[in-house]
């Protein structure tokens, strides 16, 4: 019986060591055909790895600059914002994405937003989920220490200082617990997407007989709000809204 359960260890070690033997000769192959020129074989091989379940912020980089190289914008674009989605403080991916950006040739204004708004999102956005997740239970060690030392003090003014100090710890902790349920809500319901191509006409209803609403272009970054069968609802930055085919639009 125990024999038979180190064999299946052993297969299972032996599967995992392999899948990623192979993962990573599969890399350096498009890495290779990407240093020699060969741009479309290495995102083939980039792109086999995507649909086999792999991700990560060096794929994505990759892939974004094969097609970057290949002239794809809206592609690169896609690629280097799903890179920066797991590395948000990547500079070379940055550095990449905000080259890849100028060739973009929709220039849309934001609308104007309440500064208390501003203010939100640039708090919200110092940390991901799982950046406010591990300060939370940070905040949440300290609080116990807090505690504990606020009963084992031994004068009137250890006490208070623990107390104090307990009081506005536990209020950093409640608003980073909000904070970081809010950012999982925002990561899991607010979708991004990527224009594809070359020259996109949004219509006002999902409905190819639809009202043309506005023409956008390669590599414009919208915000997805709703899908119905086989089209998506966009919304620009300057609060325009349209239906798009599912295809054009690439999700980050």
């Amino acid at each position: 019986m125990r024999s038979n359960k180190l064999f299946i260890l052993f297969i299972m070690f032996f599967s995992i060591t392999f899948a990623k033997s192979s993962v990573d000769d599969l890399m350096k192959k498009a890495n290779d055909l990407y240093v020699q020129g060969q741009f479309e074989d290495a995102i083939k091989i980039y792109n086999s790895l995507i649909g086999e379940g792999y991700e990560g912020t060096s794929l994505f980089y990759n892939l974004g600059n094969a097609y970057y190289r290949t002239g794809k914008i809206g592609y690169a674009i896609l690629y280097y914002e799903k890179a920066l989605k797991h590395s948000p403080d990547d500079e070379d991916v940055m550095h990449n994405l905000q080259l890849a950006q100028l060739n973009i040739v929709d220039k849309i204004e934001a609308l104007p937003s309440f500064f208390v708004f501003r203010i939100w999102e640039t708090v919200l956005g110092f940390f991901s989920s799982e950046g406010w997740l591990i300060l939370s239970y940070i905040l949440l060690l300290v609080v116990l220490f807090a505690l504990g030392f606020y009963f084992f003090a031994q004068n009137i003014t250890q006490q208070r200082i623990a107390f104090y100090s307990f009081v506005f710890v536990l209020v950093l902790f409640f608003a980073s617990v909000s904070l970081m349920i809010v950012k999982l809500n925002q990561e899991e319901n607010l979708r991004f997407g990527v224009v594809l191509e070359s020259s996109l006409t949004a219509k006002s209803s999902p409905d190819p007989q639809g009202k043309d609403a506005f023409v956008i272009h390669e590599g414009l970054k919208v915000r997805v709000e709703d899908k119905v069968d086989k089209w998506v609802k966009i919304r620009l930055e300057d609060g325009q809204v349209g239906w798009v085919e599912n295809f054009s639009v690439g999700i980050i």
